[in-house]
């Protein structure tokens, strides 16, 4: 069982039978892409009839939002965490760790590659199908995404204050940071390396692409 369909990871979706579906919506998505599946593929993932699907969710795209806006968040909080300006416990104790926007910027890719790679099934879906999301839920996910690109984008904006950074096109040069981790989702297996190793690797060429 992959990191992405433990059951822990979806314990807050009850009752069970709705968690099997969102599990089973996952895997289908990211096998087969959303418009090429089916409710049916989905039930018979979860082991349950199709007509059961809508007792729990009003539609399939309902489970793509779901799950967009779960993994969405998880990514967000993974560059929360790994930046010490931005955790919590820091900012209640109103002294914030001083890292300097390297050391913040390495942390941040090296977090945000491994999840990626950790989770690339569903960091497939929640990059890859947006486009088949309605209106209203887009609008909902893309103000996560604006928050996800806030993160590294004010990290190469101190480093551009301090000199640290040569950043002349900031949101382009955000864009192409997140974009070497995402990316990952979409060619990872297991089998090419541990998801760490490949962050900190990641974090190295996020690294020299700024370097004033």
């Amino acid at each position: 069982m992959s990191a992405v369909t433990d059951p822990l990871v979806w314990e807050h979706v009850q009752p069970a039978a709705a968690r099997r579906l969102l599990t089973g919506a996952i895997d289908a998505f990211a096998e087969r892409g959303y418009q090429a599946t089916t409710t049916r593929d989905i039930a018979a993932r979860a082991g349950m009839s199709p007509a059961a699907l809508y007792v729990h969710y009003p539609s399939k795209e309902r489970l793509l939002f779901e799950i967009s806006r779960y993994g969405h968040n998880a990514a967000l909080n993974v560059l929360r965490a790994a930046d010490p300006t931005t955790s919590l416990p820091e900012r209640l104790a109103g002294s914030p760790e001083q890292s300097t926007p390297s050391e913040r910027l390495r942390s941040l890719v090296a977090a945000f590659t491994a999840w990626h790679a950790r989770h690339h099934t569903i960091a497939r879906v929640v990059q890859y199908e947006l486009a088949a999301l309605s209106p209203e839920h887009l609008a909902e996910v893309a103000t996560i995404r604006r928050a996800i690109s806030y993160q590294i984008e004010q990290v190469l904006s101190d480093g551009v204050a301090d000199g640290s950074f040569a950043v002349t096109d900031l949101p382009g040069t955000t864009l192409a940071v997140l974009s070497l981790s995402i990316d990952v989702a979409r060619w990872y297996t297991p089998h090419r390396g541990d998801p760490e190793a490949l962050g900190t690797l990641y974090a190295d060429l996020a690294h020299r692409m700024v370097q004033a």
